[in-house]
Formats: structure tokens, C-alpha cells, sequence
């Protein structure tokens, strides 16, 4: 049965503390109109009659491919001054899903969770196996100074040496708690056949070391999607989001509560997240076409479009949708 008329799209570009008085206009117009530029990448394919799958993916390999969002091309450096990437997919249909962590040098991390998703017997793959995985299917890889962003090398500078990682990147040197931000991207999407899907994206946290991977490839952590729900994609501070399995527990507070998506949603960020002392926020989607994006820090880059209904917002509004 066709559900045209709730077919949507929502995406997010991070999460953290995000302020209006280090915003200059120059910088939220360019952050604007890149959310825009995705969510109607990713809201065309609905339209054209393609799946969830394909609209989540087209929307954020387009955020992958903008430098302001800490993914793809715009990923942090790593302890070692490499790029090391982390996404996941999943599909709300027959729960099936792929997922691919610190691998380095591919242009588009999310075109390979689909690639492992549809194309190998394992949901998550890492590091040099990876590479080996997309290099077999052909996907592209980029040199070193793809990768390259002055703003976010600076960045890395300041903690070169240091034992320290952080969450994405600072505007300025001030005091990580006043200024962090969580650098991911991502899209829940519901289609014309009534499915649903989330895909996730990130390059992690300033100097990481040891092969650190957050929550965005782990599947009902950062990423999840079941029809008979929602679909969610995180974004935050990862190591709280892993404890809290945030994706999943939306899911369940849903499934075996009985609470609705918004309720669920709230639970899950502004309570159980925040009483283990986790920052961030998600985004999410039923079946019915409702959409949700909470978040308990300062601000989250993020919109959603629908037939008719586009919005695009960064700091803290009292929207409902």
C-alpha cells in the first residue's frame, strides 16, 4: 500500500554546544543551506518513488562531501593526523543493516555500510579488512589532502601531544564544556511503500587514539530503524550513547511501552541520557510519517522535509512536528 502523502526526510549535522554569539551570519548560512541542499537531495528520491534507503544515503553522502560537517571529507584528524571514519545503515523492513568503522580514506564511509549491507554476510566490518571490502566493489577512495580542512588541522594542533581527544572542534580555545560539538551526520527517511531507514556518519573526536570508535557504526546505538517503530540516528557525546544504547532504547520504549515517538524520543535524550551525564540529541521518524529531533545541549544542526513542509534549524526553538 502507498503512503505518498507521509513520505519525508530528516537530517542532522552534529550536535553540541552551539551558540548564537559564535555564530557569525556568514558561517549559518553556509550551515543552512547545506542542510537544505541534503534534505532535498534526499526528499527528491522519495518523491521519484525510490526507497528510504536510497534517500538517507543520498542525503548524507552529500553532507559527507561538505567540509562544515565533521564526516567524509570533512573529518577530523586523529592522533596520527588521518582521517579515520565511522557510518552504519539500516533498513526498517527486514532489520537488515551494515556498518563499517575506522577506516581511512574513503570518500563516502556510508556508500560502504550500504555496499556491506547488501553485498556481504556481516553487518560490520573494520579498518584494513574494510578497505580491502569497498576496494573489491570498486568504491572511491581519496588522497590525503582530500581530507584536508586548515580549520579543523588548527584545531588538531592545539592538542597534538596531548592526552587529551575531543568531541569535534572548537571555535575558539575556551573551556571544552562551554564549546563542544558533536560531529556527525545523519538521515531517517520514510518512503512511499511505508519503510523506513537511518544511516549515520562520522570521523569521531580530535586526536583519538588507539582506534577509538564511538556510537555512529554501532547499530541500535547510533542507528536504528524497524517499521513496526521508528528510525533513529544519534548524535553525541559517543561513550554515553553506547551505555545508554540510545537507537534501540527509542525503539523499545515504543515497541514494548507503548509511548509514541515524541514521548519515547524525550525519554530516552532529555532523561535517561542525561542522568548518566551523555549530551547530544537524534533525530527520528515513524511510520506515520511523525518526526522528532531533541536534544539536551545548546543546539543541533538539523531540519526535516515533507510535502509542502521544509525546515531547517541550528539552535534551541519549541517547534513540535
Amino acid at each position: 500500500m502507498e503512503n505518498k502523502r507521509n513520505i519525508g526526510i530528516a537530517i542532522h549535522g552534529g550536535a553540541g554546544t552551539i551558540l548564537r554569539s559564535k555564530m557569525t551570519p556568514e558561517r549559518e548560512t553556509n550551515y543552512r543551506n547545506a542542510l537544505k541542499e541534503a534534505l532535498e537531495v534526499g526528499y527528491a528520491c522519495l518523491q521519484q518513488g525510490q526507497t528510504a534507503i536510497d534517500a538517507v544515503e543520498a542525503a548524507v553522502i552529500l553532507l559527507e562531501d561538505c567540509p562544515l560537517f565533521n564526516a567524509g571529507k570533512g573529518s577530523v584528524f586523529n592522533a596520527e593526523g588521518k582521517q579515520e571514519m565511522d557510518a552504519s545503515i539500516m533498513e526498517g523492513k527486514e532489520l537488515e543493516a551494515g556498518a563499517v568503522a575506522a577506516i581511512q580514506g574513503i570518500k563516502n564511509p556510508i556508500k560502504l555500510a550500504r555496499k556491506i549491507m547488501e553485498e556481504s554476510a556481516h553487518i560490520l566490518l573494520i579498518g584494513e579488512g574494510a578497505s580491502q571490502f569497498a576496494q573489491s566493489h570498486q568504491l572511491d577512495f581519496e588522497a590525503p589532502k582530500y581530507f584536508y580542512n586548515a580549520y579543523r588541522y588548527e584545531q588538531w594542533q592545539r592538542l597534538y601531544g596531548k592526552e587529551k581527544a575531543q568531541l569535534d572542534h572548537s571555535e575558539e580555545e575556551t573551556k571544552p564544556e562551554e564549546d563542544e560539538k558533536y560531529g556527525t551526520v545523519g538521515a531517517v527517511a520514510l518512503d512511499q511503500f511505508g519503510n523506513l531507514a537511518a544511516a549515520t556518519s562520522t570521523g569521531g573526536m580530535t586526536n583519538k587514539k588507539f582506534g577509538r570508535v564511538g556510537d555512529s557504526p554501532i547499530i541500535g546505538v547510533g542507528t536504528y530503524a524497524n517499521n513496526a517503530t521508528c528510525a533513529i540516528s544519534c548524535t553525541g557525546s559517543g561513550e554515553y550513547f553506547m551505555r545508554a544504547v540510545t537507537a534501540y532504547d527509542v525503539s523499545c520504549l515504543m515497541e514494548y511501552k507503548g509511548l509514541s515517538l515524541q514521548a519515547a524520543a524525550e525519554e530516552a535524550i532529555m532523561n535517561r541520557l542525561s542522568q548518566i551525564g551523555g549530551s547530544g540529541g537524534l533525530i527520528g521518524m515513524d511510520a506515520q510519517g511523525n518526526i522528532v529531533m531533541p536534544f539536551n545541549c545548546a543546539g543541533m544542526y538539523r531540519g526535516f522535509q515533507r510535502e509542502k513542509e521544509q525546515v531547517v534549524e541550528i539552535f534551541k526553538s519549541h517547534r513540535s512536528h
